[in-house]
């Protein structure tokens, strides 16, 4: 029998508090939403609470939603899913660098996540918590606000692309 640390039970409660509210209509919690279509949208604040409560579990600071720092992310993410491949974001004018600076925060400490193939939030947050270099960027030190983006790529193999994106204050 695995043991929880002493704030694992009390992380699970605030985030399924955090969340009772967040039910869509077929009662389905947005966490738990399929990604995998044209029109689904990923809750930016659903997953800024949850981001949050991690990071308190580790004494960071709360993060918030951040409408450019989303602008950034779905950009990635489009054009990741239009080259069905997760290094397009990291080549040319996709770069996280490039992108912050063509919106004038540049001198913004800021970090992402790049990642295809899962399909719900509550999925990304998983894998990105247990992989030593995605769980970096969510519980950066500077980070107070984020991004987060999908597209789908219905003939890719991964079918969604996510980027999360981390900064700083402006």
């Amino acid at each position: 029998m695995k043991k929880f640390r002493g704030g694992g039970i009390a992380l699970v409660l605030a985030v399924g508090l955090a969340l009772v509210g967040c039910v869509n209509t077929d009662e389905t919690p947005s966490y738990y939403q399929n990604l995998e279509s044209h029109s689904a949208q990923i809750d930016g604040n659903v997953v800024a609470s949850m981001i949050s409560s991690y990071r308190a579990q580790k004494d960071r600071p709360p993060v918030s939603i951040d409408p450019t720092l989303t602008r950034i992310a779905q950009a990635q993410a489009d054009g990741m899913a239009r080259a069905e491949d997760v290094n397009a974001a990291r080549k040319g004018n996709l770069r996280l660098s490039v992108l912050m600076n063509e919106v004038g925060q540049g001198d913004v400490p800021a970090v992402n996540n790049l990642s295809a193939g899962y399909r719900r939030w509550a999925e990304a947050f998983s894998g990105w918590r247990d992989s030593p270099k995605h769980n970096a960027v969510m519980l950066d030190a500077e980070g107070t606000r984020i991004g987060i983006a999908t597209a789908y790529a219905p003939g890719s193999k991964y079918k969604v692309f996510w980027s999360l994106v981390v900064a700083g204050p402006r």
